[in-house]
């Protein structure tokens, strides 16, 4: 601990700047999860997936640690050449000291807000920026995070709930198939959805449902 402490109190210009790097790597470490839920495609991707669980009736089947783990790993993949821009641009010149902390932030940022720009509804940004008084920016480059990153996460959540719509329908037709079948037959004290469960999951893995879901999470990005 006193070992640690001392990195700070140190006056050596390369230890300060060991310092500097190891206190912008914990605070990148506190503010990960939440730049990961908002910047990223994992909103889209957990809330598709979490429909999917529900259309199918399956309680907690796929568990909650399957799906928040292969939206994790989804993201990182859509989301690997951002990291790489940011990573070639910002951090690598950092670490060589090539540039500052503050140009190291502003050239970290761009490719994310280019990222974000793409699936942002231009009337979500449009209600951010009116609000805040600001000037309707002339690039990507202009928009403030604090109007974008809302932006971006109310689109996101627009788009996975369409999504997620068109999931539930064929699921909706197999459950009103059964509860009419089992109307006309008198057996209304039999819960449809005991009937339906397996109909539905037997659907689903005919049509190789998870490769379908995952496929069409990938061509929307």
């Amino acid at each position: 601990m006193n070992e640690f402490m001392s990195l700070f109190n140190n006056s050596d210009p390369e230890t300060v700047s060991t310092s500097v790097k190891l206190l912008l790597l914990l605070t990148v470490l506190t503010i990960a999860p939440s730049i990961l839920i908002m910047v990223t495609s994992f909103t889209r991707i957990v809330i598709v997936l979490s429909f999917v669980r529900t259309g199918l009736g399956t309680q907690q089947t796929p568990p909650n640690q399957v799906i928040i783990g292969l939206s994790l790993f989804m993201t990182f993949f859509i989301m690997a050449p951002t990291f790489s821009q940011v990573n070639d641009e910002a951090l690598k010149p950092l670490f060589n000291n090539e540039i500052n902390l503050e140009e190291a932030y502003s050239k970290a940022v761009v490719p994310f807000k280019e990222f974000m720009s793409k699936y942002t509804r231009q009337e979500d940004l449009a209600l951010f920026l009116e609000y805040t008084g600001a000037e309707p920016p002339e690039s990507v480059e202009d928009i403030p995070l604090s109007a974008l990153v809302p932006a971006f996460t109310i689109s996101e959540l627009k788009t996975a709930f369409q999504i997620g719509f068109m999931i539930f329908i064929p699921f909706l037709v197999i459950d009103m198939v059964v509860a009419s079948v089992l109307m006309s037959m008198g057996m209304m004290m039999l819960p449809p959805v005991m009937i339906s469960l397996p109909f539905k999951i037997l659907l689903f893995v005919l049509v190789d449902g998870w490769h379908l879901v995952v496929k069409s999470l990938l061509q929307t990005f």
